[in-house]
């Protein structure tokens, strides 16, 4: 069973988590769509969540019919790309809340940190059937 991570596909610094992913899911358990693509969008209303506006700030994570966000969306993809980068998952322990603030401040910070691109990441050709 595959998983679906939504991302922000003009971020920089999504984007390059989202290469981070592809180059670690040696099992290409993983599938992608930006949070601004017609998939994504749909994707975010049939789970009942908010569709960001211009700005969204977090990543979601849909496997087995279980949202998962921010924080907890990154930890629960770590666990799936192998040493050492699954030991991030131990970080589960950590209060959502503290993860979570922590998050929030590199969601927030991250156009100016990182930059953003104009229009939406995207895939190589030999990436293509992995996204959405």
């Amino acid at each position: 069973m595959s998983a679906i991570v939504l991302f922000d596909g003009v971020c920089n610094l999504c984007s390059g988590a989202v290469r981070f992913i592809v180059e670690r899911d040696a099992r290409a358990h993983f599938k992608f769509a930006s949070l601004q693509s017609d998939a994504g969008q749909r994707l975010m209303v049939e789970h009942g969540l908010e569709v960001p506006e211009g700005d969204p700030s977090s990543i979601v994570l849909i496997e087995g019919g279980r949202v998962s966000q921010r924080s907890t969306a990154a930890l629960r993809i770590a666990r799936h790309l192998g040493f050492p980068w699954s030991m991030g998952a131990a970080f589960v322990v950590v209060p959502r809340f503290v993860r979570d603030a922590m998050y929030d401040v590199i969601a927030r910070n991250r156009y100016r940190w990182f930059g953003k691109k104009d229009v939406c990441m995207v895939p190589t050709p030999e990436l293509r059937a992995r996204f959405l």
